[in-house]
């Protein structure tokens, strides 16, 4: 049993690492860059839903009886305005720092996305302190199985939940919708595509914009899931999220999707059974043998640059 509960633990910190790990991937895979700024979208997301909730508990949820139905419904907006105030950011980070560098080379965007990333970092140490938060999950409580001897967190099975409705809406919003198609086009060929009359700068946008939305999601999650909350929150969860969706092939969904559950499962069952100081240096290990096999990760395909 105790390697059962391992293995659920891992799976919904995977799913996490999934939620961010999709927006790398479709950022580099249409924009062709890499937004390191993105694991601080994260923290600025669980920063927003942490000051709504406090907000409504102080003024709108009564304090001795909170009526369930009303925590469910202060719950929900907060989440949502964390979305909301993440779309916009991403938007006007990829206008103000990404936009002017379209013809740059690869180095200039990451000096900038690091940049942006410590500027999110310090912005929020001005804006809400240094000090950590205790953030109170979404959702508390856990059921049980055979007899008790194996307990789930309600946090857990959200968060695996989510994780796959948003694989889902993504995979079909992708396959199915203009937007999706004009994605796909911006990918394969960005020139071709801006001939074909697809407008390329909106396309980005709009990729930036999916993209921070799951990150306030993947915010609200990881810090119900570790209920801490301070500016670097997003710093290592992004990296680990950027390592899995390389792990699974980066530019490809379901890819993160898989390499996200893997780097949890992988780092879950090293805390248990090695050593939690080396459960990192695992995970690292473990994509630098998978590159060495498969360069373009589990479910990346190969694409020979054009000379």
């Amino acid at each position: 049993m105790e390697f059962l509960s391992y293995l659920i633990t891992g799976i919904s910190l995977g799913s996490i690492y999934a939620i961010i790990a999709l927006g790398y991937t479709m950022v580099y895979g249409i924009a062709k860059m890499l937004n390191f700024a993105h694991g601080d979208v994260i923290m600025v997301g669980g920063y927003v839903a942490f000051y709504a909730m406090t907000y409504a508990a102080a003024n709108v949820l009564n304090p001795e009886e909170p009526s369930a139905v009303m925590t469910a419904v202060v719950t929900i907006v907060a989440v949502l305005l964390a979305m909301l105030v993440c779309t916009v950011l991403g938007v006007v980070i990829e206008g103000l720092a990404y936009k002017p560098l379209r013809q740059a080379g690869s180095l200039a965007v990451l000096i900038t996305a690091i940049g942006v990333s410590y500027f999110l970092q310090n912005a929020a140490q001005l804006l809400f302190g240094a000090n950590p938060k205790n953030f109170t999950p979404i959702i508390s409580g856990q059921m049980t199985l055979f007899g008790g001897q194996l307990r789930i967190s309600y946090v857990a099975l959200m968060t695996v939940i989510a994780c796959v409705i948003i694989m889902v809406c993504l995979t079909q919003f992708i396959s199915r919708s203009k937007m999706g198609k004009a994605m796909r086009a911006c990918s394969e060929d960005r020139g071709a595509a801006q001939l074909m009359g697809i407008n390329v700068d909106r396309t980005i946008s709009m990729t930036f914009a999916i993209g921070s939305a799951l990150a306030a999601i993947a915010g609200v999650l990881l810090c119900s899931y570790s209920p801490v909350l301070q500016p670097t929150t997003g710093t290592m969860p992004g990296i680990k999220a950027f390592t899995a969706a390389v792990f699974g092939g980066i530019g490809s969904i379901p890819g993160a999707f898989l390499g996200g559950i893997l780097l949890g499962v992988i780092e879950s069952l090293s805390q248990a059974y090695i050593s939690t100081q080396l459960s990192n240096a695992i995970l690292f290990a473990v994509l630098i043998v998978v590159l060495l096999v498969k360069p373009s990760g589990l479910l990346g395909k190969y694409v020979p640059e054009k000379v």
